[in-house]
Parts: C-alpha cells; structure tokens; sequence
C-alpha cells in the first residue's frame, strides 16, 4: 500500500544513501517523457525536503531541458537487496552548474571532481511516496563501472566541452539544456 509524506524521514534518508542505483523522471510539456537510470554515489539528501545529485555527462541532457521548461520530475529509489520497498521523491528541480553563485556551496557535499561532471541537479521535494516492492528481483551488487569516467579523461577538458556543445545543449526534443548559456 502506497503512503506519502510530506518530507524524508530519518529512516527514508537511510535507505537512499544505501542504494546503489536511483532514477531520475521529467517531461517537457509536449515530447517525449525521460527515465535515466544513476549511480556512481552522486546522490545527497541535503534535508527533509531537499535533495541534489551530481550530473556526469551524458548521450542527452533531457532531465536539464525537461527541469528548465516546466521543473517537474521524480526520484525513484527501488529495494534490490533486505526488505521490499520502492521509494519516490515528487518535486520541483533545476540544474546547477558550475557558473552559478550556489554551486560553490553544494558541489563540495559530492567528494572529489568527477571526470565529466557538469551539472548539479536540486530538488524541492513537494511530496515522498513509499510503496511496498514486492515484485521488484533481489539482485547482487558487484562494482561500479568506470567506462564514464575513463571516456571524461581519455577526452579531457576540452574534449568534454565540444561533447557539451555536440550533444548536450538541445534535448531530443530540441529544447534547450541551459548547460552553457551563461
């Protein structure tokens, strides 16, 4: 049975920072609806109603046009080891990237430079909602993959930023990502 409250619990903000993979969901208002699978240890809560991940490059940057045009999505956390449980963070979000005056204050919380980084996404959490996961696998945890990583330095800085402005400032919609607008 489905419950919501109106912010993270002490036990909710547990059970995320144990997760090895989350999901990110945004749509613009006409196109097509976007559901990333995430990892590497990006994501934070940073209070009850506050949540943020750090963004590492992409093939798209759907979930940064998708927040910029109307800044609806949700967070999925799902249970595939101990107890059964699906988790959803309902909210408002935006991307904030290495130009704006917060930046400085949150990219700290996220550890060491990640090779390819290039956005934080925050969200204002209007709503979390718990549901039981009785159909979702137990499935084992083995490592994280470092193919991202190793692309982001094999390419460098420089190489990054042309991916940037080849891939990653429209969506596939042809909205634009706000990535490199000052």
């Amino acid at each position: 049975m489905a419950k919501f409250f109106p912010e993270l619990t002490g036990p909710q903000s547990d059970f995320i920072a144990r997760q090895k993979v989350f999901f990110v969901a945004s749509a613009p208002r006409a196109g097509r609806v976007n559901l990333s699978p995430k990892g590497m240890k990006t994501f934070r809560v940073l209070d009850p109603r506050r949540v943020a991940y750090l963004d590492a490059t992409g093939s798209g940057n759907e979930t940064a046009a998708h927040l910029a045009e109307n800044e609806r999505m949700t967070v999925m956390f799902c249970a595939f080891e101990d107890a059964p449980l699906i988790l959803r963070l309902y909210g408002r979000g935006r991307a904030v990237h290495p130009r704006d005056a917060e930046w400085a204050g949150l990219r700290p919380l996220f550890g060491p430079f990640l090779p390819g980084e290039r956005q934080l996404i925050v969200t204002e959490i209007e709503s979390v909602q718990t549901s039981c996961g009785f159909a979702v696998p137990f499935l084992d945890y083995r490592a994280e993959r470092d193919q991202l990583v190793q692309w982001a330095e094999k390419k460098g800085a420089d190489g990054v930023a042309a991916y940037w402005v080849d891939k990653n400032t429209r969506s596939i919609d042809g909205l634009p990502t706000g990535l490199l607008d000052p």
